[in-house]
């Protein structure tokens, strides 16, 4: 199951970014744009729940509408596409080089069911909403009991 970290600036934070980091280091020694993997990049992602709905906003910035795959069930969602490299100037090089490219995927498993019927999503100034409702349940059955 993937957790979604919210951080919060405390200090008990540091501790566990550097190990993050230090384990990110180890296996990736390169950097990212020298990953082999398949999904080279993770976007960063919130998800918001109500009494009615699930919302996640996935900052995806750079990356076209085209080139983005959304993919639900009733208990997750699969975000998935590729960021392409736009090329520097003919006679440039580069000096720093951070942002991420290639293709990127995000399986979110959801705290409650969604009705798959019902889900909506919305791309703008590189963030992607998907707004989701809730199956609702009955929180009460009776249920016959036979015998003798």
């Amino acid at each position: 199951m993937d957790y979604i970290k919210i951080r919060l600036s405390n200090d008990f934070d540091r501790i566990g970014s550097k190990f993050e980091k230090t384990l990110s280091e180890m296996f990736h020694p390169a950097g990212p744009m020298f990953a082999l993997s398949k999904s080279a990049w993770k976007p960063q992602i919130d998800m918001f729940e109500t009494p009615e709905e699930i919302i996640l906003i996935a900052e995806i910035a750079g990356v076209e509408k085209e080139d983005l795959d959304l993919e639900i069930n009733t208990r997750a969602i699969r975000i998935s596409g590729r960021r392409n490299l736009k090329p520097p100037a003919q006679n440039g090089r580069y000096r720093v080089a951070e942002i991420q490219y290639g293709a990127f995927e995000r399986l979110l498993y959801l705290p409650s069911p969604i009705d798959t019927e019902n889900v909506t999503a919305a791309y703008q100034k590189g963030l992607l909403m998907i707004r989701s409702t809730k199956i609702k349940y009955e929180t009460r059955h009776n249920i016959p009991i036979s015998g003798e």
